[in-house]
């Protein structure tokens, strides 16, 4: 984990050497300056008791020491935090960016295993965790280790027989600390799992704000809300009620240090006369004391952030070792001869733990140009068998070919470009119209566009309004309506020229006479492509050269509409039921 982690440095690796380097110095010098300081302390005394030995220089030299040595410390300090900034900040900037580029490779099986809500928290709250973390390590827990060492060494050769103070001491508030941080974790690590379903309910509220209106349901939903953010609240309380004993542990250990040195010291001082023990030496003892304290107190933080972030890094992890579900062929084939499909024997299921097939003994040829139109109810499967064939999801058993040859072995790009879908749940992105609809061919002219869009007869409504194609589209599409979001879509579906077009009941917002228009835009402008239309509407595929009825994740039966009026009792019925409001009569 921290080697994938790491790789993720790069181009940051100098500011973050710069930064330890930095550091070392500044734990250096400031461990230098109670020593000074003694120094001083002691001349002090020396001359109060002989005042014909005093010499100013020897205050200016001591004391433009210390004032070198706190200037090196802050300039060092200063700059270590630019250059640690820098360098934690690109470290989660580059993360953020496998993390999105690996999400970017993932196919429709790899996102199943991963709520949206949760990919969210893992880009922002984890991220930011870990670069935390990560700022920590190259700075604090760099400086509180060597401020420890530093201070103990001089500790240890100044106070004599008092550092036994902190020998007794610092092992005491070292263990109360660590024992703290262990007992706060388990309520951090319950937060992130609630972070994901706090994101989750307001992406869901965000996204479906129609319908919580439309129900008022907005005191339920606030309500729901609440009681997950309370129990955030909750877990983040009891952590921080635990770890809120670190600054008592500590200040009472600094204490009892500091009556310890102070007593002992004084005693030790006025009973030797100064032999043993100096003011000079007690009062750097304090310092050094105070510093050792402080870099555990520093420590137990860098610990109890360290291993907060290690659940997030271990999220974060889990999308970055994820691979992706769909393997790519050795020798890609990159170049889709027509728009012939080809199912032999397929059968599918979501994953291999699944009880049934959602798919099953699939057969079936479609040459190309054919306009072909899929019925079938509910939970059918029409979505999924249609998805096989740009390779979204890849079969359990038997094979898919587009074109004659086995979609496994396309390019996946190559596949794609040949192959536009419309899906059920149309999307567009935020930006203008052109924008949205260059997706299809970013290459595409004005006149292209237009073309696409009266084909799609999304050109009238455009005009409309008062920017024309440079209209802005809101996040998600919602200032424009269900129908016109999926006239727009078909129109960026038609600027690929694909060999292959999938309109999955793309056209259910849009009145009858337009998906008319529609199709026969089709048959005009794309009359070598293949067309298949899942379609609610027996009219939207009436005049299809085949038409599919799905039920059960099987093929109930096929053929043209004629055919299926005299073979099937089941699209007789739906045809019977839409067209002639249920009559029995032929």
């Amino acid at each position: 984990m921290i080697k994938k982690l790491s790789a993720c440095i790069r181009e940051y690796k100098k500011p973050s050497i710069i930064t330890l380097v930095l550091i070392v110095l500044e734990a250096i010098f400031e461990t230098i300056i109670p020593f000074v300081s003694a120094m001083l302390i002691n001349y002090i005394n020396t001359a109060a008791a002989a005042p014909d030995d005093f010499n100013m220089n020897m205050i200016w030299m001591y004391g433009g020491i210390l004032i070198l040595l706190a200037f090196a410390s802050l300039a060092c300090g200063a700059v270590a935090a630019m250059t640690c900034a820098k360098a934690a900040a690109g470290f989660a900037k580059n993360l953020r960016h496998d993390i999105f580029s690996k999400i970017m490779s993932f196919n429709f099986i790899n996102i199943d295993k991963f709520s949206s809500s949760s990919l969210v928290t893992r880009m922002t709250t984890d991220v930011g965790n870990v670069q935390m973390s990560y700022m920590m390590i190259i700075r604090t827990a760099i400086r509180a280790p060597l401020m420890l060492t530093f201070s103990a060494i001089m500790a240890g050769v100044m106070g004599g027989i008092l550092a036994v103070a902190y020998v007794i001491v610092i092992p005491v508030l070292g263990f109360g600390l660590y024992f703290i941080g262990r007992k706060a974790m388990p309520a951090f690590r319950r937060v992130f799992k609630k972070y994901d379903r706090l994101n989750e309910s307001i992406e869901e509220n965000v996204r479906g704000m129609r319908v919580v209106k439309g129900f008022s349901r907005e005191d339920y939903e606030k309500q729901k809300f609440g009681e997950r953010a309370e129990n955030i609240r909750g877990d983040f309380t009891k952590a921080e009620r635990i770890t809120a004993f670190n600054t008592p542990l500590m200040n009472i250990s600094l204490y009892i240090v500091m009556v310890v040195v102070l007593f002992g010291g004084s005693y030790i001082a006025i009973t030797s006369g100064g032999v043993k023990v100096n003011v000079g030496q007690i009062s750097a003892l304090i310092i050094y004391g105070v510093q050792m304290l402080m870099s555990l107190m520093m420590l137990s933080m860098i610990y109890v952030m360290i291993t907060m972030s290690m659940e997030s890094a271990k999220r974060i992890c889990e999308v970055l070792d994820e691979e992706p579900a769909l393997k790519k062929a050795e020798n890609p084939v990159t170049e889709v001869k027509d728009g012939s499909i080809d199912f032999d024997g397929v059968s599918f299921k979501y994953s291999e733990a699944a009880e049934r097939y959602s798919l099953e003994n699939i057969d079936l040829h479609i040459k190309s140009g054919m306009t072909v139109g899929i019925l079938g109810g509910t939970g059918s499967s029409k979505s999924t068998l249609v998805q096989l064939i740009p390779r979204l999801y890849d079969t359990t058993l038997g094979t898919v070919k587009v074109g004659g040859v086995d979609v496994k072995d396309y390019s996946l790009r190559t596949l794609r470009d040949s192959v536009a879908m419309v899906l059920q749940k149309n999307v567009l992105f935020s930006g203008t119209i052109k924008e949205n609809l260059k997706w299809g061919n970013e290459n595409a002219t004005d006149e292209e566009l237009v073309e696409a869009c009266k084909l799609a007869q999304a050109d009238e409504f455009v005009r409309s309004f008062k920017d024309g194609y440079d209209t802005k589209i809101e996040q998600g599409g919602t200032n424009v309506s269900g129908g016109q979001k999926q006239r727009l879509c078909i129109a960026r579906a038609l600027l690929k020229k694909p060999k292959i077009l999938i309109l999955d009941d793309s056209t259910s917002a849009v009145d009858t006479k337009t998906d008319a228009l529609i199709r026969a835009g089709f048959r005009s402008y794309i009359p070598e492509t293949t067309k298949i239309i899942i379609a609610q509407r027996v009219a939207s595929v009436e005049d299809a050269d085949l038409i599919i009825i799905m039920e059960g994740g099987t093929i109930a039966a096929m053929g043209t509409h004629a055919e299926l009026m005299a073979s099937s009792d089941v699209y007789k019925e739906i045809y019977n039921q839409q067209t002639r409001g249920g009559s029995d009569n032929d």
